[in-house]
């Protein structure tokens, strides 16, 4: 199959896009290269026959129409996305302008092509999103009550409230012009080359550097944790197998608090990278994240049922390959966190806009 991946020099997309090449597909891979890209990402296939790179930007159409036109893709896997929560309180307008006006801009592109090859039945818009449209869950890790297809939509962060209205706009695409489109909603994300701006990567990189751990609040929130490997697997089997116009739930089944995570990760860097002290000792708690989900958790059932896909790696194992893969590339992370709002906390914008 040949795939328009968009976002694919991000965390998932270059993991899609390295999975993908991997089982045979043709890729193009567009990403506009924001601060949170890094060709380096894809630098292992980037020489592979049938992949090729378009820098563009998904709210541009023009670029958009000659891409669609050089390329003819059969499917689009779309990921490109503002997609850190610190970030989209402090600047909500980049989250609307990107999420919302490029997926709107990139389902007219998709749209066009399609009708003008023909509207092929093979043709698939697979659009990626997150479980944060849901909301938040009662109670800790473990607890009954997971998020299905059908919970409803209740979203509380800027973040989550751009990727529902993305949401929105495919089904409605879907539904008003017979586009043919699959959804999924993720779980947390972790594995090689997330970007240092997010939990797990800021855990390893602050205890390497004997730095505060930060944990926000009581580190009492609850996350589902997918191996993104895992969930690269998960989002080509739903591209290319999944029911047109349903919607499937990726989670790792691995739920834990923020603390126990994160003595977790301190205990695999004790083993693997021991220090002076026990890296466990360097957690420190800081002021909450305004409106903080309490607690995340996905039901699979639909996607193991019906497509067959489930987790291959437990969350330890996950992480301990993720600990490995930073203590193994200290150069792309390095590289890395002279980059904007890297290090640095975010998110602590109040009413007004003042901190």
């Amino acid at each position: 199959m040949r795939i328009l991946v968009t976002g694919g020099a991000g965390f998932i997309g270059s993991a899609v896009v390295r999975r993908a090449v991997a089982d045979g597909h043709e890729v193009i891979n567009l990403d506009a290269l924001t601060y949170a890209a890094c060709l380096d990402n894809v630098a292992p296939v980037a020489d592979a026959p049938g992949y090729a790179f378009e820098r563009a930007d998904i709210r541009d159409r023009e670029a958009l129409d000659r891409i669609f036109a050089t390329h003819r893709p059969e499917a689009v896997l779309h990921l490109a996305a503002e997609s850190h929560v610190d970030r989209s309180i402090d600047g909500p307008g980049a989250f609307i302008d990107t999420n919302v006006t490029g997926t709107y801009t990139l389902l007219q592109a998709a749209r066009a092509f399609w009708e003008a090859q023909g509207k092929p039945e093979g043709f698939r818009f697979h659009h990626v999103s997150t479980d944060e449209v849901f909301g938040t869950l009662p109670g800790g890790a473990g607890s009954p009550e997971r998020f299905t297809e059908d919970t409803p939509y209740a979203p509380n962060s800027p973040y989550s409230a751009s990727k529902a209205a993305s949401d929105h706009l495919v089904r409605a695409w879907h539904e008003t012009y017979g586009l043919p489109v699959v959804l999924t909603n993720c779980s947390n994300n972790y594995g090689p080359y997330h970007f240092p701006e997010k939990l797990i990567p800021v855990v390893i990189l602050n205890a390497l550097a004997g730095k505060p751990i930060p944990i926000y609040g009581k580190g009492e929130n609850v996350r589902d944790w997918l191996y993104v490997e895992d969930h690269a697997v998960a989002l080509l089997t739903v591209l290319t197998t999944g029911q047109v116009g349903r919607s499937y739930n990726i989670g790792g089944d691995a739920e834990r608090s923020n603390l126990d995570l994160v003595r977790t990760i301190c205990a695999v860097l004790d083993r693997l990278a021991p220090g002076e002290a026990p890296y466990a000792e360097l957690i420190t708690f800081v002021t909450d994240r305004p409106g903080h989900d309490l607690r995340y958790a996905i039901d699979p059932t639909r996607i193991r049922d019906e497509l067959g896909w489930r987790p291959s790696v437990t969350l330890e194992q996950g992480l301990e390959r993720t600990v490995q893969w930073y203590l193994d590339n200290r150069d792309w992370w390095q590289a890395l966190q002279a980059r904007e709002g890297v290090g640095q906390r975010l998110g602590l914008k109040t009413v007004g806009g003042a901190a």
